[in-house]
């Protein structure tokens, strides 16, 4: 029984989860596949995040930037297995997720002792996601997604579902298409308790559209799950502040902050030790405060 949400307290403090790109192609500049020893380097980025008092570590091995090419279910597993493997193996105490839309290598990585499942396409990319999902009892985050497919499979699998920023009502379609890849889940067998949303910032959004989501996120969490928000260094940032990614922090702090005023429980991000640092300031005010 996968038991690494029980240490997660809802709307008491704000988790951070850390960013490790196993890519060689990251828009934010950071993966680690163009390095040597990919598994040790990806296990001292990991050690950093732990000493900084990272939650989560969100391992990812195919890029999702826009316009990146879709690597194969083979090429994924033979770039992610080894680092999941070393994260493992080094006991490090902290849930690893696994960003993936594909159930083979969901399948593959949990067994190898990863814990949680991030997928972008919210289960709708690949129907046997959630089957895995609810076979290995890991907790999902379901993200909401209106980018446009690269590949004809992808196309043809999303063929039922909108794409694009053509919105009758941001919220309204955000809330009603999470809630679809929450059925998806549900009729696979997995558990309420086991489900985290994502309105996906950055996927299928305009900036203006991006940042109306992040100042309406109580919305999203309104819908009785726990949110994860994840603005860092994104293109949204960058056109607004004109800077490209490594000079997006603060912006990212700033979408964070809204963020977390409106619900947000986990802020997935790059710069671990500032946002951690960030978060329990933010808890200190909002959370310690209250409670006095």
């Amino acid at each position: 029984m996968n038991d690494t949400l029980n240490a997660f307290k809802w709307g008491k403090r704000t988790y951070v989860m850390g960013i490790i790109n196993v890519t060689p192609d990251s828009f934010s500049g950071d993966g680690l596949l163009a390095e040597r020893d990919v598994p040790g380097r990806a296990l001292e980025q990991a050690q950093q995040f732990k000493e900084s008092g990272v939650d989560i570590i969100d391992v990812g091995a195919e890029s999702t930037r826009p316009g990146a090419m879709p690597i194969g279910e083979e090429e994924e597993l033979e770039r992610l297995l080894p680092v999941v493997q070393s994260l493992v193996e080094a006991g490090l105490g902290i849930p690893i997720s696994l960003d993936t839309y594909k159930s083979a290598v969901a399948s593959a990585a949990l067994e190898a002792g990863a814990d949680w499942i991030n997928d972008i396409w919210g289960f709708k990319a690949d129907p046997r996601m959630a089957d895995v999902a609810r076979s290995s009892n890991a907790p999902v985050i379901l993200m909401h997604n209106r980018s446009q497919p690269v590949t004809q499979q992808l196309v043809d699998q999303l063929s039922c579902y909108p794409l694009g920023t053509d919105y009758q009502d941001l919220l309204k379609d955000v809330k009603r298409e999470l809630l679809q890849s929450v059925a998806i889940a549900h009729a696979a067998g997995v558990q309420d308790n086991m489900i985290i949303l994502d309105p996906g910032i950055g996927f299928g959004k305009t900036v203006e559209q991006n940042r109306l989501l992040i100042t309406r996120l109580d919305e999203i969490r309104a819908l009785g799950y726990p949110v994860l928000l994840g603005p860092s260094r994104k293109s949204f940032i960058g056109k607004t502040l004109d800077l490209p990614p490594e000079q997006r922090l603060e912006g990212t702090l700033a979408a964070a902050g809204v963020g977390i005023l409106r619900g947000a429980d986990i802020i997935r991000v790059h710069d671990v030790e500032v946002m951690v640092r960030f978060t329990r300031m933010m808890d200190a005010i909002i959370h310690e405060t209250a409670a006095h």
